[in-house]
């Protein structure tokens, strides 16, 4: 049976010994789900030993990074997460855009080093891994993986990389930097699309008690992580925001599928501040909107199946977005030729213009959702709609040139990026947008059966209860009890009190 990471109760005394041995000789102090949602409670001596360590440094300090409120050069505190509002001009609506910055987030440049630390330090203060012994095993699409390996790597333990082997090759130039030995990169057939050929191999790997599989799709430490840190840091965006527009409201948040850790954010966004929630897919890949199946190229969404973390009996609408949008679309917000378009003929702020390249392919994404979603809800400039950039283009570099040279090969100058701009952007509308009632709920939640009752193994009941939001408001107080049990942790290192 797949593991969901929701235990708490101490597995083995023994593998947590030899835990806090292994942190307590590498000095590894572990960061609360409390600190990292609001890093003003993290320790002054902690701040003051981060000053001299590098944001990218495989060095233990860096999991005191893992949250929303590094600054531009990811070095210190932000007094606001970083983030960009979309003005008219760039979007052609006139709701704002609000988008936080997942690359200023240490080690890889992306929100999901949060995820990975939120589904590992969990086993590792209840002694379910052994970092001695056992390999944590990281399947994804590309920076789950990445994340995984680092936050491994800063926790003393070998992790494996699971992935796709027609992903960008940034990925894999990462990977070589960050892993030591070629075996603990395990590349399957495919690319975007194909997450079931990850779960294959995951089980062959399985097999070997040695490995730990940390799937993405199932740990609800993904969802949690994003309920506890992500959700807040958009609040305060959102009071930031209102300081000079009071009367500024969150009338949406959109996300893309991925793994749906992202999305668990809208359940308290939706709570506290009405907001609807909305989920982006690939159009060449409708499986939320026409239970589809396909190939695509926004890196970064997995596809063909219901994530088990994903609410779906909460999520107000789905919108598809091609990806010819998004390939298309990247090279405006990269490239030199796109910037002076918009700058020169669009009155795009220098600023927001300077902050597109925080932009990969699933933050475009991401914003053309947002676009789509404005345009159907008919909202005004007092309704702002919240998204992230899970990554920035440095990942994409060699997927760009790949995309000119196809779609561009006499280059791509302010014509094309116009006549790009014009289509895809101001010509967005509210097509491939549906908005759930409760039979498309129950179609997109009973869908994930197939993937986690027959082929995956999870309990019928524990699938089941997840129809109910009492069920998922109750899993929150999991993180206190994790917290609980990180103090203790550190606490038996002796690293809490400084030694």
């Amino acid at each position: 049976m797949i593991s969901t990471g929701l235990e708490l109760d101490l597995a083995d005394p023994g593998v947590l010994d030899r835990a806090v041995a292994r942190c307590r000789e590498q000095r590894i102090l572990l960061p609360t789900f409390a600190e990292l949602a609001d890093p003003s409670r993290i320790p002054p001596r902690v701040w003051a030993e981060l000053a001299a360590v590098g944001a990218d440094a495989p060095h233990p300090l860096n999991l005191f990074r893992v949250h929303w409120w590094n600054d531009a050069a990811r070095k210190g505190r932000a007094r606001v997460p970083e983030h960009v509002v979309l003005p008219r001009q760039l979007t052609g609506v006139e709701a704002p855009i609000v988008v936080a910055l997942g690359d200023r987030f240490p080690l890889i440049r992306a929100h999901k080093v949060l995820a990975a630390y939120a589904c590992l330090a969990p086993r590792l203060v209840t002694g379910r891994f052994d970092p001695s012994a056992q390999r944590a095993v990281w399947p994804s699409t590309g920076n789950y993986c990445r994340g995984g390996v680092a936050i491994s790597r800063l926790l003393g333990c070998r992790g494996v990389a699971v992935l796709p082997e027609g992903m960008s090759r940034e990925r894999f130039a990462w990977l070589a930097r960050w892993i030591a030995n070629p075996a603990d990169v395990v590349r399957t057939p495919g690319t975007e699309s194909n997450v079931r050929e990850i779960y294959d191999a995951c089980r062959a790997l399985a097999r070997d008690p040695e490995n730990v599989i940390l799937n993405q799709f199932a740990e609800f430490g993904n969802h949690l992580a994003h309920v506890a840190c992500t959700a807040p840091a958009l609040e305060a965006v959102l009071a930031h925001l209102r300081a000079a527009r009071p009367g500024l409201r969150m009338a949406a948040f959109v996300s893309a599928s991925g793994s749906a850790g992202t999305l668990g954010a809208g359940d308290p966004l939706k709570e506290r501040h009405g907001a609807r929630i909305a989920v982006a897919e690939a159009l060449e890949c409708p499986t939320l909107l026409e239970n589809g199946f396909g190939e695509h190229n926004i890196q970064g969404i997995g596809d063909k199946h219901v994530p088990l973390i994903h609410n779906a009996m909460n999520t107000d609408a789905v919108i598809a977005v091609s990806d010819r949008v998004t390939d298309e679309l990247s090279l405006v917000f990269a490239r030199p030729a796109g910037h002076t378009y918009l700058r020169a003929r669009r009155d795009v702020p220098r600023e927001v213009i300077e902050r597109l390249c925080s932009f990969g392919l699933s933050s475009v994404c991401n914003v053309v959702a947002a676009v789509k979603l404005t345009r159907r809800l008919g909202l005004g400039p007092d309704d702002a709609v919240f998204t992230v950039a899970t990554d920035g283009a440095e990942m994409y570099a060699s997927e760009f040139d790949r995309i000119q040279a196809a779609r561009f090969p006499r280059g791509f100058d302010e014509e094309q990026a116009a006549e790009v701009f014009g289509r895809h952007m101001l010509g967005a509308q509210d097509d491939h947008v549906l908005e759930l009632d409760a039979r498309e709920r129950r179609r997109i939640f009973n869908l994930g059966y197939f993937t986690w009752v027959e082929q995956q193994g999870v309990p019928l009941a524990r699938f089941v209860e997840r129809r109910e939001q009492a069920w998922w408001r109750g899993l929150r107080a999991t993180l206190d009890a994790w917290d609980d049990r990180i103090r203790e942790f550190n606490a038996r290192t002796g690293l809490a009190a400084g030694e």
